[in-house]
């Protein structure tokens, strides 16, 4: 019995790792494009802040720091797709890559969830409702067990930036700071990023100066474009 609950438990553990979000990539001013979650297969699959289903294939230089290898080869596994006579608000979306089955909120949903992803095999996607912030209405709240924070109107100078992908904090340069950096990431987690000042030279100003602009960071990958 026992060596029966801990199978089950060893199959629990691995279902959520497959799906846990393995890269961001954002804009040096805080914008998320992209979460990639990883399934089986080493499968990649892109998803928007808002909750889109972007480019989906094979990571084969996983674990690689090497901008010129970020690319993801083509998936010959079996994709399969929402037919004509489902639900109109998911109809022609993906419904499975592999054996990972994503699902999504229906037109009898909250208007501001209809067609967005609601989960990918065991692990739900979460969104920020109608009775938050209008910025951030929409946009990702939650991937499985790691909350997607961003900055409130309270906080002017990096309203709707992102603040945190689950333990990992993000912080900006203040409008108090030179007009070339202002606004611009300071640091993401330990990591720390300094750029060009107005006071440097033209053709170099507002330019990343120190830090890597792809890493690994507490187990995730950010890539700053």
């Amino acid at each position: 019995m026992k060596s029966i609950c801990t199978t089950l438990l060893l199959l629990v553990a691995l279902q959520v790792s497959a799906q846990r979000i393995s890269k961001v990539t954002m804009s040096e001013t805080g914008t998320v494009e992209t979460f990639a979650l990883e399934l089986d297969e080493n499968v990649v699959v892109n998803v928007s802040s808002t909750g889109e289903i972007g480019e989906w294939g094979i990571e084969i230089y996983r674990g690689r720091t090497d901008r010129m290898v970020e690319r993801l080869e083509p998936y010959t596994g079996r994709v399969d797709y929402f037919r004509e006579n489902d639900n109109e608000a998911f109809r022609g979306k993906v419904r499975s890559i592999g054996m990972k089955q994503f699902t999504y909120y229906a037109s009898f949903d909250e208007e501001l969830l209809r067609g967005k992803l609601k989960s990918i095999g065991g692990v739900a996607v979460e969104y920020y409702g109608r009775f938050d912030e209008e910025k951030l209405r929409g946009k990702i709240k939650r991937i499985g067990s790691n909350e997607i924070q961003y900055y409130s109107s309270f906080d002017i100078a990096f309203a709707g930036k992102i603040k945190a992908i689950g333990t990992t904090n993000i912080t900006y340069y203040s409008n108090t700071e030179d007009k070339a950096i202002r606004g611009k990431v300071r640091s993401i987690g330990n990591s720390q990023f300094t750029y060009y000042t107005s006071f440097e030279r033209r053709e170099l100003q507002g330019n990343m100066k120190r830090g890597t602009r792809l890493q690994y960071i507490n187990g995730m990958k950010f890539f700053i474009k």
